[in-house]
This record gives C-alpha cells, structure tokens and sequence, in this order.
C-alpha cells in the first residue's frame, strides 16, 4: 500500500484529512491560527467526546504555542520541546488517520512536515469493576475493562517486572483494533510467542469487536467443543498465568482476555485455589471434577439404567422409580430431553433479561414449570431431580466456555445410552476420550498432567485433583521455558522437610 507524505504545505494536509473524513459529524475540525501574530496556519483534528479542549493537555498546549512566534513554533516542534511525554510525531497522512482513530487530537502546522499527536482523554469506557463471572472466596474481584492498555496497566500493577513484554498488533481491515500478546520474557517459550504471533496474523477480517473472534479463527482444532483459549475476566488470573511461563492475548472493546496454552486442567482451576489453605482447595477442586463428570453423563447414566440395566438396581428403588412413572404417556428418553431442553431454554431466557431479574425468573421459572410438568404427570420427579442435579455440576464448573462443552456432549450421550444403554455410554465415553487426547492447544497435550507427566519430571502431578501444600509446589508448569521451571525456594530449609532438586 503506497503511503502519502505530510507536507509542509498545510492546504494539502487539510484536503487529504477532509477527503478521509468527509461525512463525519462526530470529529471536530478546526482550522486555526497561532502564534503572537497570528500568522502560524494550523490545523486540529479529533473525535468530539475524546478530546477535551479547555483544561486537558491539549488545551495547554495550545495556549503554550500561541504564545511563541513562527519560528519559535517551528524550532520546539522540530526539537520535539514540548515536554509531552506521550506525544507523538506521523510522517504519512495515513498514521496520522490511525491517529484520529484512536481517540487522540491530531495537529497539523503549516512549514511543519510532520503530524503531532496530543494525548488526551480517550475513547470513553466502563473503566474497572468487579468481575461478573469466576467468583472467588478470597482473593481480588478486580476484573478486566474494555480498554486493552488500562487491562495491561492492570497485570503489570500486579508484576511490577521490565521482563513482562507487552507486542501490539492491529487487526481488523476496518476496526483497526489493537491487540496485545502479553508475556513474561524468560518465563514463556520464544516459539510460543512466535506461533501466536503468526496465527493471529493469518487471517484478515474486516472487524475485531471482541475476543471471542480472535479465538475462533485462531484455533486450530475448531471443529472440537472443547475451547483451546482459556478465557478470564479476572486480573490475577491472568498475571498467574504469565507467571506460569504462558501468555495472555488482550483485544480493545473486550473485558475478556485469553490464556494460552491450555489444558484441561486449567479449566477446573481457580484463583483461589492458590489462595486457600491445600486441604480445602484439594477438598473443592475434587467435587468440581466429579461435577464435571456428572455434568456430561448423569441424564444418559439415568436412561441406561432404568431401561436397559435394572439389575443393578436394589429392588426397593427399583420399585420407588416404577410407581414415580406411573402415568407418565412418555418414553423415559422424551421425559429427559424436553427437561433438559427446558431447563436450557430457562438458562438463555435468564441471560437474556436485562437486570437482576433474570436470575430470577430462571428460578422461579424452574420451579413453576418442573411443579407443573410432574402434577400434569408429563414427566416423573425424579427426571426433575436428575435434571437440576445436572444443571447443578455444569454451574460448579468454573468456566463457561468449557462447562458449554459438557452441556452439548450430554444430549450425544443421551441419545447414544437411549439406543444402547451402558454400552452406549461406554462408546461415547470412549469416543470424547479419544478426542481430547488427540488435541492440543499450542503443541501442549489437552490432557496434560495426566498424560506426559514425565516431560516435567512429574512436577505438575502435584497440582491436578489435588494441590499439594505451596510449599511443595516449588516448579512452574510445563508451559514455562525449562531453565527456569523453579519458582520457589526457601533460603533456610526445614529439618524434615521434603527438598526438590
């Protein structure tokens, strides 16, 4: 793409500004004039609600520059005397573009070959709040804003280290939006950094609004259900996972920002599990990987049994499942499926209302309906007991992404245990199993530690369905670079105390 030079001659620069921006109502363009004279031509250009005029730096420094005479102007210009720190100089009418579009003002002075960006207040924003998603015990709420430069003020409030890179890439043909992959430079893998880079660079979209496009067409499994990004609205969250060796992709416009690589592990972590005390974080981490099970196969366990396996069944329950049927006109297979599609379309309908509302009308909703549907004798109590126990182990998963692929692979196993019954399950088991250990997320095994705990010397087993004391958890992850895997290390060793070499 050719590029066209800022010219001395500040009529050019006014028609190729006014040609790019014709039909703008919302930028503000004022030719003006400077100087003790008035004899300095100048040119401003902004986005109206960005800039403030009066009282910001921009306003001072106008009334800096007026006043000097022309070649005073000139030579603090050419000098670069304006005692701005963030101001910056464009060569090409086209940066100066890019310029206007990042929320700045642009000023244009005649006999000066060069655009100066004034730094001023910026787009608007929702600014920092507490994060609506990844509740913790204890520990910080302090969540991820829209703004990617105060997201990655806000890590490196947390990892006040010159070592944590920050490389921004624009991207989007007509949203221009900046993108920054964060790391830690000697924690994470240069080749890594770099399959990212190039991933993120393959592909050109004429817009970026969110993250969650940037996750999709960088995935390189996209067909699996299971997300190879891990998303997080939480700041420590994210300053954990540099310190880990990994690396975190934040987009403009997006509280969300995304960890990489990922396993499956990762997904059932929380912060606070570092935060606890091991037995309790040990204790809570436990229940959510039997929740995450639960979440995928009890409603086909269900059909498998009390259609095909009976026997497996005390009599005494057997019987109290029969006389719980009686009159139901369904198949027990219809009986779960129009609860779990209803107990879904309550979820969406919870989301979708705007305020605290939703939450709500979920409730109540359920409780209305799943009342309603066993006195109507449409379904038997215990689908209902079945299906909120479900819906129940999907809410324990802590992330949303990963917790929607339990909730589609559900209605496969139900079909598959409806037609087969626990061989049926069996086969689906098996099948999901045989996906996750083919996929990766950035050369790293979904299912690691479980599998290639040896490329970390079995460091990482110490941190999956338990979490040993943090005393012992002396070695980063597998994610980090392998010269500098320690992370720990106590100056005066305890007597008796277990020493990893």
């Amino acid at each position: 793409m050719i590029k066209t030079n800022i010219s001395k001659r500040i009529k050019f620069n006014i028609d190729q500004m006014e040609k790019a921006f014709f039909d703008c109502a919302d930028l503000k363009k004022k030719p003006m004039k400077f100087g003790k004279n008035q004899d300095v031509d100048a040119y401003l250009i902004y986005i109206e609600v960005t800039v403030d005029t009066t009282i910001s730096v921009l306003g001072q420094t106008l009334r800096f520059l007026n006043e000097k005479d022309r070649q005073e102007i000139l030579s603090i210009l050419y000098h670069n005397a304006l005692a701005i720190p963030d101001a910056t100089f464009f060569e090409t009418i086209e940066e100066a573009i890019d310029g206007v579009l990042t929320g700045e003002a642009i000023l244009f002075v005649d006999g000066f070959d060069k655009a100066l960006k004034i730094p001023d207040g910026g787009y608007p924003s929702m600014g920092i709040s507490e994060t609506d998603s990844e509740k913790v015990v204890r520990g910080s709420n302090e969540g991820l804003c829209d703004s990617v430069k105060q997201n990655a003020a806000l890590i490196r409030r947390r990892i006040r280290s010159p070592k944590v890179k920050a490389k921004q890439l624009k991207i989007g043909v007509r949203s221009n939006t900046n993108v920054y992959v964060m790391y830690i430079e000697d924690l994470a893998k240069t080749e890594l950094v770099k399959e990212i880079e190039k991933r993120l660079k393959n592909f050109e979209i004429d817009g970026v609004l969110d993250s969650g496009i940037l996750e999709q067409l960088a995935e390189k499994d996209w067909y699996s259900p299971f997300p190879q990004f891990q998303t997080t609205e939480r700041v420590d969250r994210a300053s954990m996972a540099l310190l880990e060796g990994r690396v975190v992709v934040l987009s403009d416009n997006s509280p969300v920002g995304l960890l990489l690589p990922t396993d499956y592990n990762s997904f059932i972590k929380t912060s606070d599990d570092y935060y606890n005390r091991w037995e309790i974080a040990t204790f809570a981490r436990m229940i959510r990987y039997v929740a995450s099970f639960f979440a995928l196969t009890l409603p086909g366990f269900y059909l498998a049994v009390t259609n095909y396996h009976t026997q497996i069944l005390p009599t005494s329950l057997l019987l109290s499942f029969a006389k719980a049927r009686q009159g139901v006109p369904f198949p027990a297979v219809f009986e779960v499926i129009l609860m779990e599609l209803a107990f879904e379309l309550l979820r969406e309908a919870g989301v979708r209302i705007p305020g605290n509302i939703g939450s709500t009308i979920g409730i109540v909703g359920g409780l209305i309906i799943g009342q309603a549907a066993v006195e109507a004798n449409l379904v038997s109590p215990i689908v209902v007991i079945v299906v909120a126990f479900t819906a129940l182990c999907s809410f324990a998963v802590p992330n949303e992404e990963f917790a929607t692929a339990f909730r589609l692979l559900k209605f496969v196993l139900i079909g598959l245990s409806a037609g087969l019954g626990y061989f049926g399950m069996l086969i689906g088991l098996l099948g999901i199993l045989i996906h996750l250990s083919h996929l990766t997320s950035f050369g790293n095994p979904y299912l690691s530690p479980f599998v290639g705990a040896d490329l970390n010397h079995y460091q990482d087993e110490r941190d999956v369905l338990w979490r040993m004391p943090l005393r012992y958890l002396r070695k980063r992850p597998i994610y980090a670079n392998e010269k500098e895997r320690t992370r720990l290390e106590f100056k005066t060793e305890e007597k008796g105390n277990v020493c990893d070499k």
